[in-house]
């Protein structure tokens, strides 16, 4: 089923997943991270579509696609994108992941390998997200995680507390404006707090550090981290996975934030690392 703003694929009888697909050329498909939607990435959607075939997809219980009260995990996650993928007939694509839309990538390398992906990109997303180990990038401490699940994601008010506070605090530099605020927590809030719930587990248990060093040795990859932890996340990335490039931009959101410096370090790596393959 087609409608004017993008197209639905069934990934499983009664679940379709929301699609854009614009422009031609190299395909380049974009996967948002926990809770977030197709519209974060429209600045993307805009550049490389004049230069590439630029596919986004609202993954399942995102934005447009189908609410299921099952799959809401990042090895179905995985699935659902090589469906997506199988359905376009996209071929050698460069896969880039947002924040868990990396960890949607990797449980595809995982599954499928490496053999229809031409290179990847992975923005601010550790491949494992807890850690006890001293020098570790994580996303935060044990008990700092077990605090946001049990405080936050348990009604509507608790999610739109945690996103707004997350939005403001990690995710943008800037003073926003109440509008724009307003706007990024609405697309967190198109997914139910028990389904966010459940993603935010998925995610934080996830360890693909396997993975990442498969694929950073098998294509080119480059990895994007926020400036806030850049020196772990850096250090981090050097020693589990070194032919990784490693760039610093921003804060959590950067390629919404500073969507010209993002895009330009994206075509940069592009030209640089996979043009010529």
């Amino acid at each position: 089923m087609t409608s004017r703003y993008g197209k639905y694929i069934e990934v499983e009888p009664g679940v379709e997943l929301f699609v854009q697909d614009n422009g031609s050329g190299e395909p380049i498909v974009f996967i948002p991270g926990f809770t977030f939607t197709t519209e974060v990435f429209s600045e993307q959607l805009e550049h490389f579509s004049k230069t590439n075939r630029t596919i986004i997809l609202d993954p399942r219980s995102h934005g447009r696609s189908s609410m299921s009260l099952h799959g809401n995990d990042y090895v179905t996650h995985g699935t659902d994108l090589a469906k997506v993928l199988e359905a376009l007939d996209v071929k050698n694509a460069t896969l880039i992941g947002w924040s868990f839309g990396a960890l949607t990538i990797w449980e595809y390398v995982k599954q499928f390998g490496t053999e229809n992906v031409k290179s990847l990109v992975f923005v601010d997303m550790s491949p494992k997200s807890l850690s006890v180990h001293e020098g570790d990038w994580v996303e935060g401490s044990l008990n700092d995680i077990a605090a946001a699940y049990n405080a936050y994601l348990r009604n509507p008010q608790g999610q739109r507390e945690f996103i707004t506070g997350y939005t403001t605090g990690v995710m943008v530099q800037r003073e926003l404006k109440e509008e724009e605020l307003t706007w990024i927590v609405e697309q967190s809030m198109k997914t139910p707090y028990y389904i966010a719930a459940n993603l935010f587990t998925s995610g934080m248990f996830s360890d693909y550090r396997e993975e990442a060093k498969q694929s950073s040795e098998a294509v080119p990859t480059l990895a994007i981290v926020a400036e806030h932890w850049a020196e772990t996340a850096t250090a981090y990335l050097q020693k589990l996975t070194p032919k990784t490039d490693v760039k610093v931009l921003g804060g959590h959101l950067m390629f919404w934030e500073h969507s010209e410096k993002f895009n330009a370090i994206v075509e940069e790596f592009l030209k640089e690392k996979v043009s010529k393959l």
